[in-house]
């Protein structure tokens, strides 16, 4: 079987559901080039957990995990079926003893708000890895290494976060309101990273440029370690998208491979 990209994609606020914008646009036009997998995983910024866990529901309900939003976005579903066989795959690959099944959660919104723009059918089953809130940047890292296999089984790995995220500092009046200046060198500087594959900086992120500031929690960062850990050496990375929302939400999104 023809071996699958990573994707990284920025989800950024619950607004990106209904507006028609660069970044849905964007969502859009990689959808119309992307090959339809056997299964979709999800690694969620919005799913923490003690220990890795994946959804192994057969029928996965949609999850608003956001608040005070207009009330439309509340309307839309994203009735994709689940994978369960593939989830129990995961765990058989990786050991019992470092993922296990879970039969609650189900598709939240770091997943369907970027899925309903790639398959916007909601035809293709997809299932969801969370982040072990107990492990280290570099222990995640080593983790997803392990995740390669399913690159070649049918799986497409897309890791929803954001780079850059301080919603304390954010601009929602307006999308797209002026950048911070520190939100935008530590975009560039993560973008370079990426493109010279330093892994081992962006696993040390205390170290970048406003750290305190871009990433003052790390749950949305994290997946992005996922999508880079499985580049295998020379593999190319596009980015398919590069803007700031909100003034402190980089929406950096990329492929590796395909």
């Amino acid at each position: 079987m023809q071996e699958l990209p990573v994707l990284f994609m920025s989800h950024g606020s619950p607004m990106n559901i209904i507006e028609k914008n660069s970044f849905t646009h964007s969502l859009s036009e990689l959808g119309k080039t992307l090959a339809k997998p056997e299964a979709i995983m999800v690694i969620s910024a919005h799913w923490l957990t003690k220990g890795t866990k994946v959804t192994c529901l057969p029928n996965p309900r949609t999850i608003y995990d956001f608040y005070g939003f207009p009330e439309e976005l509340y309307k839309i579903d994203y009735p994709c079926p689940g994978a369960p066989q593939q989830a129990e795959k995961v765990v058989k690959t990786l050991g019992s003893d470092k993922v296990s099944c879970d039969f609650e959660w189900g598709i939240d919104h770091a997943a369907w708000s970027v899925l309903k723009y790639l398959y916007p059918q909601a035809d293709i089953p997809v299932f969801e890895m969370s982040l072990d809130v107990l492990k280290s940047p570099q222990e995640h890292y080593d983790l997803a290494q392990e995740l390669a296999p399913l690159r070649k089984e049918g799986i497409l790995v897309v890791a929803s976060g954001n780079p850059v995220h301080n919603l304390r500092r954010a601009k929602f009046d307006h999308t797209y309101a002026e950048p911070y200046p520190w939100a935008i060198e530590a975009d560039q500087q993560m973008k370079g990273l990426l493109q010279q594959g330093d892994h081992a900086s962006l696993i040390q992120y205390e170290g970048l440029s406003h750290a305190s500031l871009t990433i003052p929690t790390t749950e949305h960062y994290l997946p992005m370690l996922y999508a880079v850990a499985l580049q295998k050496a020379g593999e190319e990375l596009a980015f398919t998208c590069e803007d700031i929302q909100n003034g402190s939400v980089s929406m950096r999104s990329f492929v590796i491979g395909g």
